[in-house]
């Protein structure tokens, strides 16, 4: 946290005490509007919720309840964090992605909404009996949180997958993510760069490597570029070398035998 976003958490909880659940929410998005994030109201209702442990009903049936010193203070640090534009999800800990809840930590990239096209597009390779009948084997380079992955087996009963990242906290927040959405039994998890270390080759291969541009980094927004891990950014000078990774492995990596199914792309 910067030093000025310090300084906003230390005077903010005299400015919240005293006051209501649904005062300090509406001075958190006032505070959120005048230093231009693009959702203050949303942010605002979210973080005093997260604070207090309160969805959107309780926040409503708890409007008018006193905030608590302590209550004032921790809302008062969500706030800070906020406005040192760190993302709401990785305040919460936590992104929605294909409608499931995925745990995030520093080494992972957020799953982003753009990237359900994926999962998507992997589904239409396959006809509707093939995705209930086949027993298909899933594999997810660079699975991060373990979002694209644990999205796919939840819509492939018979599936199991592989996920692989370089980072051994990724692989950590992705397991935890398998277990709470009750997939572990179908999910593995391994260290290595891509598929270097994939044996048998797979009926289905997706991935969201690095595609920023090396030079472009700088000029991302800053939840993107101070908050999500600069591996899962960085794709060389052109943003293309995972791809070419990937593509130079790919018939290794594909099964040429999908027994009904149309090809993956």
């Amino acid at each position: 946290m910067t030093k000025s976003a310090l300084a906003r958490a230390a005077a903010a909880p005299d400015v919240l005490a005293g006051a209501s659940v649904d005062a300090a929410r509406r001075s958190l998005a006032r505070r959120f509007r005048a230093h231009g994030l693009e959702a203050p109201t949303l942010d605002a209702r979210v973080l005093v919720g997260h604070a207090l442990g309160l969805d959107h009903t309780g926040l409503a049936a708890e409007a008018n309840r006193v905030l608590t010193p302590e209550e004032a203070a921790a809302i008062a640090e969500l706030s800070a964090r906020r406005l040192a534009r760190e993302p709401v999800a990785r305040i919460r800990g936590e992104k929605e992605f294909w409608e499931l809840p995925f745990k995030v930590n520093s080494e992972t990239l957020l799953p982003r909404p753009e990237t359900e096209t994926v999962v998507e597009a992997a589904l239409a390779a396959f006809d509707r009996d093939t995705r209930k009948s086949r027993a298909l084997r899933v594999v997810d380079l660079g699975t991060g949180s373990g979002a694209l992955l644990l999205a796919l087996l939840g819509e492939l009963p018979r599936a199991c997958g592989i996920g692989t990242d370089i980072s051994i906290a990724a692989l950590h927040c992705a397991r935890d993510n398998a277990v709470a959405l009750g997939l572990a039994a179908r999910a593995s998890f391994v260290a290595c760069d891509y598929g270097a270390a994939v044996g048998a080759p797979a009926d289905l291969l997706v991935s969201n490597p690095p595609y920023v541009a090396r030079a472009d980094i700088a000029a991302l927004q800053p939840e993107v570029r101070e908050f999500d891990p600069r591996r899962a950014l960085d794709g060389g000078p052109d943003g293309l070398d995972g791809y070419r990774a990937i593509a130079s492995d790919a018939r290794r990596l594909l099964s040429s035998n999908l027994g009904g199914g149309s090809s993956p792309p």
